[in-house]
């Protein structure tokens, strides 16, 4: 989930432009994450919340030793990949974001939670559904209007859980008053958020699913090399075999990614060609992260003080969001 607020004037909204970000620790991140999400919130660091939505890893069966190696793993490649400037915070050591999530599952409908996409997909029909899977469109709603951001920038997936956020937020609004700004939809450029599976490119690169076809932020470089070789291509020969198309998909994601790091195909007329480039581009740009990821892991008490102040600056500005909706609602 992604946010970013343009200035506007009202007596619920701050007049600077705010950047929102929540990433779930439900595995290892992987270049795909970086490049559709860590390395457009380096460029979004003023009046910037970056969280780890570690609530939201609680919806479906985890053991809880990874959740916490995931987010742990997370948290310091936030600071890796430069992420220095922002507030940054884990979800559950802000209470306000659960606080206002019970709030607003008393204006939901089971219709409307009936209807979300995540529901749908894993939990209709199963025999044990947990009651979070359910409910966390309301968490999700209230990660938003906790910080009272003006616009959403999201992608397709995830439209239809802002869309429902402007309705809890209406009706909110106005049954019980004036509280929550209602956030404007805006369609998010997702050209280089859609990393594919190198296995599987029909679908997007995985922090949870394919573990030979992602390639993860802390791969070593021989690890890397072995998955680029390994990518699916096809049975194309000829002098412009190495070009995009719908059914080269395989070969179109290998384009994709050499693009989005800065590097060109121009010249390159084989796959085996491709890939080393490929293979170079990605390892170029994981060498320093994975240095400055070393380097904090050594540091555990600066890491631990980073997310400790970024925790109680989120306090601080959720509270008044928090106690007008207590307020409002008859509590």
């Amino acid at each position: 989930m992604t946010t970013q607020t343009t200035t506007q004037t009202t007596t619920r909204t701050t007049t600077q432009t705010r950047s929102l970000s929540l990433l779930t620790p439900s595995g290892r991140l992987t270049l795909g994450s970086y490049l559709g999400a860590l390395r457009p919130m380096t460029q979004r660091q003023d009046d910037a919340f970056y969280g780890i939505s570690d609530l939201h890893a609680m919806t479906t069966e985890h053991d809880p030793r990874l959740l916490r190696e995931y987010a742990d793993e997370t948290a310091i490649l936030f600071l890796a990949v430069g992420l220095d400037r922002a507030t940054l915070f884990r979800q559950s050591h802000v209470p306000a974001h659960a606080q206002l999530a019970y709030l607003l599952e008393c204006v939901a409908t089971t219709g409307e939670l009936n209807r979300m996409i995540q529901f749908k997909e894993k939990g209709r029909g199963v025999d044990s559904t947990r009651v979070s899977l359910f409910t966390y469109p309301a968490l999700m709603a209230a990660d938003i209007l906790l910080y009272r951001p003006a616009q959403v920038p999201v992608g397709a997936d995830q439209k239809q859980h802002v869309e429902l956020t402007r309705d809890l937020a209406m009706r909110f609004n106005r049954r019980y008053g004036e509280v929550f700004t209602v956030p404007e939809v805006v369609t998010a450029s997702d050209a280089t958020a859609r990393v594919m599976d190198l296995l599987h490119p029909d679908r997007k690169m995985s922090k949870s699913a394919d573990e030979a076809g992602s390639i993860y932020l802390l791969d070593p470089a021989d690890v890397v090399r072995k998955k680029v070789a390994r990518a699916v291509t096809d049975s194309d020969t000829g002098p412009d075999a190495v070009r995009r198309s719908p059914d080269k998909p395989g070969v179109t994601n290998l384009l994709d990614i050499l693009e989005a790091l800065g590097g060109s195909a121009e010249g390159i007329d084989t796959y085996g060609a491709l890939k080393r480039a490929v293979t170079d581009a990605v390892v170029a740009t994981l060498e320093p992260i994975q240095k400055r990821y070393a380097d904090l892991a050594a540091d555990a008490v600066h890491v631990t003080q980073v997310y400790a102040d970024g925790a109680a600056r989120c306090r601080e500005v959720t509270a008044p969001v928090l106690a007008a909706a207590t307020t409002a609602i008859g509590l």
